[in-house]
């Protein structure tokens, strides 16, 4: 009963959010592009559920990088979009010569908003968007190539994912996963003065290197990158002509910083590669 409860309260959830950005919702108010200021339907709602968006504007480190270990060699694979929100990597994933793409989320809003993204962008014949339990799939043993998840697995009951995700990506498959972390003290208590951008479970499940290396039981490899420390210094100036180049700066320094063994945990996000399934 009550993981029952806890879907529900993450349904209701999501579906505020999936109402108030239909689409791109990491592009919004990043000091950047503003690339998806159509898809707000309603500016105070954004105000007030997606305060956090500006941190979005330093993550183009850890956005490059993901996107080499998930796109290159993309072409012709069977993939999935992990609780995939409003849709968007699953549209690239398509985009990049993907055979064949499914998207699942537990939220209905987002999966039509999802739906209607890959229409717009003319994928929807290689698109497949379907309301699901990331917990528990419809989909067959050993069906994808490569999956794609997104700050979901702190939403999720983590061995029950981890052994779903394990199942359904075949032998030689993978996993690419984007996670915030818990270590860093400053990042955590700003998580807890602004309940009203997650849900109480989302705050107390936020990964953590023992949560991260956990998936040890159902994968044989994983490899983890530590980003952005340093660069949260530049969030104040991204809407200034200061940004890029400070920006370039910090990442740099986080580039040796995070390094240093023991301190990468102390970033705020960690890009996760989950290979060799266990199938037992």
């Amino acid at each position: 009963m009550q993981l029952e409860e806890r879907k529900l309260k993450e349904i209701e959830h999501s579906d505020r959010r999936r109402r108030i950005v239909t689409g791109y919702e990491y592009e919004t108010d990043c000091g950047v592009n503003g690339a998806a200021s159509e898809f707000i339907t309603d500016e105070q709602g954004f105000a007030e559920h997606f305060s956090n968006t500006k941190f979005y504007s330093i993550t183009r480190s850890s956005v490059a990088y993901r996107d080499r270990l998930l796109y290159d060699g993309i072409q012709g694979c069977t993939a999935l979009d992990y609780c995939c929100g409003n849709g968007e990597i699953g549209l690239e994933m398509a985009a990049r010569g993907a055979a064949a793409v499914h998207g699942i989320d537990i939220s209905p809003v987002a999966i039509d908003n999802a739906r209607r993204l890959a229409a717009r962008n003319g994928v929807a014949a290689q698109c497949r968007f379907e309301v699901m339990d990331a917990e528990k799939t419809d989909f067959a043993d050993d069906t994808f190539d490569v999956v794609h998840e997104y700050g979901a697995l702190h939403h999720l009951e983590l061995n029950a994912a981890f052994r779903e995700l394990a199942r359904i990506v075949k032998p030689q498959g993978c996993v690419i996963c984007t996670e915030a972390l818990r270590h860093n003290p400053l990042i955590h208590h700003y998580r807890h003065r602004t309940p009203r951008l997650r849900t109480a479970w989302e705050v107390e499940h936020i990964l953590g290197a023992p949560e991260i290396y956990s998936g040890l039981q159902w994968f044989g490899e994983i490899r983890v990158r530590f980003f952005h420390l340093a660069a949260l210094g530049a969030v104040p100036f991204r809407k200034t002509g200061l940004f890029g180049g400070l920006l370039w700066f910090l990442d740099g320094v986080d580039n040796l910083l995070l390094r240093i063994p023991g301190l990468g945990k102390y970033a705020w996000i960690a890009v996760i590669l989950y290979s060799k399934p266990k199938k037992d």
